[in-house]
């Protein structure tokens, strides 16, 4: 391409590409690239299926700018397509996927390098600053294929990409015609020995052909990534790849390279993606050559697309800049098809996307048959797939699978401080209360049995408490009494991120309530890494200054600055202050939700809110952990000025309590009462009510710190790579394995060893945590931390002997 841009020579689209680049192969190495197998009827049902959708355009939607940003197996790509695996690169240009997979960082974008690569795992992983996934080949001879994985995953890459469809390769009868021979000198550069100048002769003889779903439990063993299935074309094999425990599904047909008649990917992938009902991501590949391709696949139900020919078309035109160009067209061109159908964000294109003629989607008999009055989960809206949804009710599922293990998992108050008929005594009290400020039998009952204002009715006595227990004085105005905490973010979040361009930043790993409340909401939060030692504001402050070169706005940043759910750190003094002034010089504002306080021994550092004095903090509460969290109460503190068009000025907390009357709109007068006698009773210092309780969790931290120690002396300890954190106070602390800790491992504990704990990988909002566990001490005896702690460290021993074999 020399020194011109790629517009300048005519480049404007995919098909543009393909056509300079047949002209820089010889005959037949173009063939060997562009042909399929048998006559090329799946290689044309491929494209035709996508030549036939149509999408439906939606004008004055007022979407905004599209948001392409998606998340992959907990990865954030810029838009959802990845860069498909393709033999030898070197083909089209001498770097070959050294090219490539800088081509691909430029965009941000996956590269699955091939079994078959050009180049080599390490020089690929040197140019690299996207995500590398590797995909496998099963040979004959397993330990070929162990030396590939292990070298792939030294070399930094994040997930395995199975080839499932090729216990031999298709009749390429181009290939079989041209008698196609690899260039002299081109090798697999990752692979020794052998004779692979012919390409299906190779693999004829190499492929294991007896391959069953047993091979995923072996790539378990041999390796740590995830593990992503490639060929799966009907929702029989999905269900089966689900039962064996896969990561990922790439629904494909080898780009029409293997079985000649099977039906192209875009016609099952609504089969599949209602097999796999949103429990692990789905990716499609095969026959994608506009912008507008991807978005009908995402439509279909796709969680992102592989890309394949079309890259080597530009890296033969241009190389790196070919490739690269070529990545920012179809992405250009997605935008555009977002734009021109009202779709804000990729996490919001559905079926009713598509329109098309009829043979071009699977018939209704064949896809879209529901029972009577059913629904299809495809068509829900997104956030009842997401993960994040589903963690904690897998974890309450494997609690009560297994009710004889002890469980370090719930983040719960113990039971043994409540007393049943503490409710009636609080109620009372907050009745006479009522009755001595002067209300009249008539108001008092309607307290009680009515609705009550939207921002709740003890908002004074909050208030009061707040300024007593955390010497935060703010006025009762500024304050909404919500149905726990849990609303309280979803009310900031709504109100706060307005449109696609404003950005939640949340400290990472954090809370699932905020980033489950985001994607209710259509919004996904760019994660702020916790150091080993917990926040740091330079990490704040990097993330703020990219957003903002991304043209997006940083708006608002979630943390919990004291013992942190999960890791259980605790920000310091000077660490909060400078927060607050970072939040003043970028102008954004800061969650802050800290409900293990007043339930932690000693003496606590001052609130974010307490510190704050230009109004940079709306603080969420809860009383769940210092009352009862069965009350299901909780507050914000919103005391920020909002200025209307007319110039008028009120409080956030009004905007608030706006969005509240549509949701509950209001919080349990009867669960206010008993919270507003509790207050009274504690004379709203809700510290002293908890003097018991903090020493009670805190005896429980410092007996789980003892009970590791004594299972994992020092030297046992290092050899085995265990270590853990030593928080505080609170109910949490972070211990890290020398293995994955997923969901496999949670239930091997739970029903070989007797023991649940929670993976941390489910805190990390774009992927993370992978060996390590989230360890909750307030809910078990003294006796039961011990005997958990005991089949813990069993537990943790024997996976990692199985792992190291």
């Amino acid at each position: 391409m020399g020194t011109e841009g790629p517009g300048a020579t005519g480049l404007f689209t995919l098909k543009d590409y393909e056509e300079a680049a047949k002209a820089r192969f010889d005959h037949g190495s173009w063939d060997f690239i562009a042909g399929g197998a048998g006559q090329e009827r799946t290689l044309a049902a491929n494209l035709a299926a996508f030549d036939r959708v149509r999408l439906r355009p939606r004008v004055l939607s007022g979407s905004g700018v599209p948001v392409t940003r998606t998340t992959v197996l907990g990865g954030s790509w810029p838009a959802p397509i990845a860069v498909a695996p393709m033999a030898y690169h070197t083909l089209a240009d001498p770097e070959g996927e050294v090219a490539t997979a800088r081509a691909a960082g430029r965009a941000g974008l996956p590269l699955v390098v091939s079994t078959f690569a050009g180049r080599t795992f390490e020089s690929i992983a040197e140019a690299a600053s996207a995500p590398l996934w590797l995909q496998v080949y099963c040979f004959r001879d397993r330990s070929t294929t162990r030396q590939l994985v292990e070298r792939a995953e030294r070399a930094g890459f994040e997930a395995l990409v199975l080839t499932v469809d090729a216990p031999r390769l298709g009749r390429r009868l181009r290939d079989l015609r041209n008698d196609f021979r690899l260039p002299d000198g081109m090798v697999p550069a990752n692979l020794a020995g052998g004779d692979y100048a012919s390409p299906s002769a190779h693999a004829l003889t190499e492929f294991d052909p007896a391959l069953d779903w047993s091979v995923i439990d072996w790539l378990r063993e041999i390796s740590s990534l995830p593990v992503l299935v490639k060929g799966v074309m009907s929702g029989v094999d999905a269900r089966a790849a689900l039962r064996a425990g896969v990561d990922g599904i790439v629904v494909s047909n080898h780009g029409g390279r293997q079985l000649d008649g099977a039906p192209a990917t875009l016609d099952v992938l609504a089969e599949i993606t209602a097999a796999v009902g949103g429990v692990c991501p789905v990716l499609v590949d095969g026959g994608i050559r506009r912008g507008a391709d991807v978005l009908a696949a995402l439509a279909l139900g796709a969680d992102a697309v592989l890309l394949g020919r079309p890259v080597l078309h530009g890296l033969a035109v241009g190389g790196e800049n070919g490739a690269a160009h070529l990545l920012e067209l179809i992405t250009e061109e997605l935008v555009e098809a977002m734009a021109l159908t009202g779709t804000p964000s990729v996490a919001e294109a559905g079926p009713a996307l598509v329109g098309a003629e009829p043979e071009a989607i699977p018939a209704p008999s064949a896809v879209r048959t529901t029972p009577a009055a059913g629904l299809r989960k495809a068509e829900l809206h997104g956030s009842v797939s997401d993960p994040v949804l589903d963690t904690m009710n897998f974890l309450n599922e494997v609690t009560t699978r297994y009710p004889q293990a002890i469980s370090f998992a719930p983040g719960r108050p113990y039971d043994g401080f409540f007393d049943t008929e503490q409710i009636f005594t609080h109620l009372r009290r907050y009745l006479d209360h009522l009755e001595a400020q002067g209300a009249s039998p008539g108001q008092v009952r309607s307290g009680l049995f009515q609705y009550g204002p939207t921002s709740g009715q003890i908002r004074e006595l909050i208030a009061d408490s707040l300024r007593k227990d955390e010497n935060t004085d703010v006025a009762p105005e500024s304050i909404v009494v919500t149905v726990g905490c849990q609303e309280a973010m979803f009310l900031a979040v709504r109100a706060l991120i307005s449109g696609p361009e404003d950005v939640l930043l949340v400290s990472s790993p954090c809370y699932v309530g905020i980033t489950g409340a985001a994607r209710l909401l259509d919004v996904t939060p760019t994660a702020v890494a916790e150091r080993e030692s917990g926040f740091d504001c330079a990490d704040l402050e990097a993330a703020v200054l990219a957003e903002r070169a991304r043209g997006r706005r940083p708006r608002v940043f979630y943390v919990i600055p004291d013992h942190s759910n999960p890791s259980g750190t605790t920000m310091p003094l000077q660490t909060r202050l400078d927060l607050l002034d970072l939040a003043q010089r970028h102008d954004i504002l800061v969650l802050e939700d800290s409900p293990y306080r007043m339930v932690s021994p000693g003496q606590q550092l001052p609130t974010l809110k307490s510190l704050d004095r230009h109004r940079r903090v709306v603080q969420l509460g809860s009383f769940s952990k210092t009352l009862f969290p069965g009350a299901r109460v909780g507050y914000v503190v919103a005391d920020q000025t909002v200025v209307d068009a007319d110039g008028r000025t009120g409080l956030l907390a009004d905007e608030l309590a706006k969005i509240k009357s549509m949701v509950t709109v209001n919080t349990s007068a009867v669960s206010q009462a008993v919270v507003a006698g509790m207050l009274l009773a504690a004379d709203g210092r809700t510290s002293e009510l908890n003097r018991e309780t903090a020493a009670y969790y805190g005896d429980a931290m410092r007996v789980t710190l003892e009970e590791l120690a004594k299972q994992f002396p020092a030297a046992e300890r290092e050899a085995l790579g265990v270590r853990w954190n030593e928080p505080t106070g609170g109910f949490f602390l972070s211990l890290t394995v020398p293995f994955r800790a997923d969901n496999a491992a949670l239930i091997r504990s739970a029903e070989e060893f007797g023991v649940i704990w929670t993976p941390m990988s489910y805190f990390y909002p774009d992927g993370g945590g992978e060996h390590a566990v989230r360890l909750s001490v307030s809910y078990l005896t003294h006796q039961g931390i011990a005997d958990g702690v005991q089949r813990l460290a069993r537990f943790i021993e024997s996976q990692s002997r199985t792992d190291r074999d």
